[in-house]
């Protein structure tokens, strides 16, 4: 008899939910994918959204970070104008003017996705969604209030949220999260230490260091970007201590207290040694992100979890039969693009159509499964890579050959003055297939997506040679490391 009343209420609330074909439970990239992919197959769409439209890259990482980025970039290449017969007796930079760029910058992709919204009637709700049985969805309004909302499908796509270390001082004012600190609003980073050497960590460090700070990174792993290959993490890590930023790997910063002028840090190697003890004005915690998955389900739901994440079938669908979950939810890899790949995937499978994308490839005759997701960095010079590595072949089984060129030999870079750097394309030796890509040079992260499209047709060095490359591009270097590659043949 206990078990009466919640039947009841349970009965009642989806007499009321509101009924939708698809539901989504946040709108970064992979949710309004999806939501704007589903309005394309006549669906009726709900999107769920606790702040703003455009989730964590829109508002509060990949756009806002490559926009401030952009600035100080021009701030740097102004103080090195000289050789280029450009001169100027004085050069400074206003950081909220930056800011106030960034914002706008912002303001204006939120916009567009807000219009296509608009365009193709989805319903955006604003508050807390929560997951509750039947795909009843339960929000707890932004304006107050409580309402349900009912679909055929709902997909889950709430992102990630910055991870924090609980070492002694964690708590002080002067240590931020990526998301605080792309809202700062005045400067006061003279000193920066950055706890971490992933892709949230090198940007912000070329960030802070084109505007003349003092930066430090401390890396628990053995490298920066560890699972980059040794030779890509070697060239960043001399490209950064070039650039006057000092790097710490195998450290770990085990203590912050207050200084007088700051922060102190204490970093400590993790094979034993003294500690170093370092003076920072401020210290960035960039040390990862993970799933945003408290509150995401109710006391009446019990999704499968993984290792933090939502446990998902090959084709993103959880343990709750016609809920799934895409995106940093579920995903090994934490990137806006694939979050939307997997969006535009679960809603052609639920309405039915075939497959227009695809996260993995199989090239004909291999037996291997690349995969063919480019991974970019916004460091100076960029990186980028897709597909696998020379070392990351060889313990699939592959034998390989790859074509390399430096950047130094590269016209279009001698004139830039932008000659770091380097292509290094991967091949299959016995059909000369591409399987992999990593670049660091100038346009790197603009270049990758012709080696993804090459992996994912399963070209060959050859086939990849027949397209002429104008003089002079960055993208000549393309062309030069598969005549490299011919050559070795």
């Amino acid at each position: 008899m206990e078990c009466l009343p919640a039947f009841w209420m349970d009965m009642r609330r989806n007499e009321m939910a509101k009924q939708f074909d698809v539901i989504v439970i946040g709108a970064g990239p992979g949710g309004y994918t999806a939501a704007l992919k589903a309005t394309e197959f006549g669906l009726k769409v709900a999107v769920i959204e606790t702040k703003k439209i455009g989730g964590t890259c829109v508002n509060r990482g990949c756009i806002p970070t490559k926009a401030l980025l952009y600035a100080s970039g021009m701030f740097r290449m102004m103080q090195n104008c000289d050789e280029f017969g450009v001169s100027t007796d004085f050069i400074s930079f206003d950081f909220q003017k930056m800011q106030s760029y960034k914002k706008k910058a912002v303001d204006r992709y939120r916009g567009s996705v807000e219009g296509l919204f608009e365009k193709n009637h989805v319903e955006v709700i604003y508050g807390k969604g929560t997951l509750r049985r039947g795909r009843t969805v339960e929000v707890e309004l932004a304006e107050g209030g409580r309402e349900f909302f009912e679909g055929k499908t709902v997909i889950l796509a709430a992102g990630a949220v910055p991870m924090m270390n609980e070492i002694p001082g964690a708590d002080l004012p002067g240590v931020w999260n990526s998301d605080r600190l792309l809202a700062a609003k005045s400067w006061n980073f003279d000193r920066l230490t950055i706890m971490g050497g992933g892709v949230i960590a090198v940007e912000f460090a070329t960030l802070f260091n084109n505007l003349c700070s003092n930066v430090t990174i401390v890396e628990k792993k053995k490298h920066l970007m560890a699972p980059m290959d040794d030779v890509m993490s070697t060239a960043l890590e001399r490209v950064l201590r070039r650039k006057g930023i000092q790097v710490y790997c195998d450290s770990t910063v085990t203590e912050l207290s207050q200084g007088e002028n700051g922060l102190n840090c204490v970093i400590t190697p993790n094979k034993g040694g003294e500690p170093i003890r370092t003076r920072a004005g401020q210290v960035l915690m960039a040390i990862g992100r993970k799933p945003n998955v408290q509150g995401l389900c109710g006391p009446d739901v019990s999704l499968e979890m993984k290792n933090g994440k939502i446990a998902v079938s090959p084709g993103f669908e959880t343990s709750e039969p016609g809920v799934y979950a895409i995106g940093d939810v579920c995903a090994d890899i934490q990137l806006a693009h694939v979050a939307a790949a997997q969006g535009t995937y679960v809603v052609e499978k639920i309405a039915g159509r075939p497959h227009t994308i695809r996260l993995q490839s199989v090239p004909s005759g291999m037996y291997v499964s690349l995969p063919i997701v480019p991974n970019c960095i916004y460091t100076d010079p960029e990186i980028a890579t897709v597909g696998l590595t020379e070392e990351e072949a060889g313990l699939r089984g592959l034998k390989v050959r790859c074509g390399h060129f430096s950047m130094e030999e590269n016209g279009r870079s001698i004139i830039s003055g932008e000659q770091d750097g380097f292509i290094r394309l991967v091949f299959e030796a016995y059909s000369n297939t591409i399987v992999g890509a990593q670049m660091m040079c100038p346009r790197a992260t603009d270049m990758i997506g012709e080696i993804a499209t090459a992996i994912a047709n399963g070209l060959t060095a050859e086939q990849m040679s027949f397209a002429m490359r104008a003089q002079p591009t960055y993208n000549e270097g393309i062309g030069a490391a598969i005549e490299d590659a011919l050559r070795k043949a």
